[in-house]
């Protein structure tokens, strides 16, 4: 057997021609060395060249060569091959474990091997025929099935077996020989004879019906999943709702239902969550509206509470970072009253009264606690005044006798020890009354 035989060494003569078209002398030197090279392809006996010998063979002189050509040249040295194999079985001599490996080898899935058989001897193709005969048989009736479960479906489990279906007809499908299909219309055969023919645009319609519900199964499975968690939001909020004390608690409750029902509504109406949900939205809506009946009488008290909160929380802001000056913590108590008018305007009737009553409760504490630091604050600086006054009259009118002067600095001392600690002042009347004790240590002596 030569490596390369005359269907493949034509082909590529051609392609030769074809690159090398140019009337120059380049052109005609590369051609001839490379019809000299298939030439001596075409003279050596061996295996049939394979794709990449062959192009290695013009790699460095017709880098341009066609892959399209090369393939279809390499198809045409092997098909060679299983040819002369077929015509040898027809003159005897071959074993059992021989004749059932060729057999093996010409139903491989492979278009090189199957359509040179299939037009000489297509009856040893008959164990994939009886294979495709199958795979087509279940291919049909899974799709059937799948079109049932899919597109009439009344359950979940129903879109669960039909994606079932839809994977055991791609299997089927996949095991199709597409690649026959190009060329012409496939008939399947059996031991009693060829019954049907199987095309491209059939096989298309199939793998689109596949295909179609394959995105129809995700596109449920997906409103299902947001149909449940619209659900799953909707019963946690119900619960919420039952167990909170606050009015802000039972807001947020009421916040997080309509979220849940929200999702309800943007669900597909085509798909068979949103028929679900849309059922389910009713009932939902309908208690919604009772209870939000309930919540609308407790919106101002909300609105009261949440402007105290606001307030008090303005007047912590500004007290956060002490010692505070006077002017500061009088801005904060006025902050704070402000908290508190609101919330006494709650009346007793009012769903939001215990609440209200609990902050209340908490904000007079606060008023006591600045009015105690804000009289503090006063009383220190007016003594960290005093002190620093009188300090300046003794430096300005300082007497000889010594006994007075002992007297005013203890006065000194008496006043800054006034200050509190804590206080703005705090660290310059201690320095203060620092100095003023080592005065009055040094006249002692």
């Amino acid at each position: 057997m030569y490596r390369l035989n005359d269907q493949a060494w034509k082909i590529l003569c051609d392609e030769v021609e074809r690159c090398t078209v140019n009337d120059d002398i380049s052109g005609t030197v590369l051609r001839d060395m490379a019809l000299r090279r298939l030439e001596k392809l075409r003279s050596q006996k061996g295996s049939p060249a394979d794709y990449e010998e062959i192009k290695t063979t013009f790699s460095d002189i017709l880098p341009n060569l066609s892959e399209k050509t090369l393939k279809k040249a390499v198809n045409a040295n092997k098909s060679g091959k299983i040819t002369k194999l077929v015509k040898t079985m027809g003159m005897g001599g071959v074993s059992l474990a021989g004749l059932v490996g060729l057999i093996w080898v010409i139903n491989l899935p492979y278009p090189m091997i199957r359509r040179p058989i299939a037009a000489k001897a297509p009856i040893l193709l008959l164990p994939s025929y009886i294979n495709m005969d199958r795979n087509y048989r279940e291919a049909i009736a899974h799709v059937q099935q799948a079109d049932q479960l899919v597109n009439q479906a009344t359950s979940m489990a129903d879109f669960e077996l039909g994606a079932q279906k839809v994977k055991l007809a791609t299997k089927n499908l996949d095991a199709l020989p597409v690649w026959f299909l190009g060329y012409e219309p496939v008939t399947y055969c059996n031991m009693t004879g060829c019954q049907w023919k199987f095309t491209f645009d059939e096989y298309q319609a199939a793998r689109a019906s596949v295909g179609r519900m394959e995105a129809k199964i995700f596109q449920e499975k997906n409103a299902m999943s947001q149909l449940e968690t619209a659900e799953a939001t909707i019963a946690q909020a119900k619960q919420d709702y039952q167990q909170a004390v606050t009015t802000e608690d039972k807001q947020k409750a009421m916040t997080a239902w309509q979220t849940g029902m929200d999702g309800l509504v943007e669900l597909r109406s085509e798909t068979l969550a949103g028929r679900m949900g849309q059922t389910k939205l009713q009932a939902y809506q309908r208690d919604w509206e009772q209870i939000s009946g309930l919540v609308t009488g407790s919106d101002r008290t909300l609105t009261q509470i949440s402007a105290a909160q606001e307030f008090a929380r303005a007047a912590a802001n500004i007290i956060q970072n002490p010692p505070n000056t006077v002017a500061r913590w009088e801005e904060a108590k006025n902050l704070l009253q402000k908290a508190i008018q609101r919330l006494e305007t709650i009346s007793v009737d009012n769903p939001g009264y215990g609440e209200a009553q609990k902050l209340l409760a908490q904000y007079e504490t606060s008023l006591s606690e600045i009015n105690i630091s804000l009289q503090t604050e006063a009383e220190s600086v007016r003594a960290y005044e005093n002190g620093q006054a009188a300090t300046e009259n003794l430096l300005a009118d300082l007497p000889e006798d010594t006994n007075q002067v002992m007297s005013k600095l203890q006065g000194i001392m008496n006043e800054l020890e006034k200050v509190k600690p804590g206080t703005t002042v705090s660290e310059p009347a201690q320095e203060l009354w620092k100095n003023a004790q080592n005065k009055l240590s040094q006249l002692e002596k």
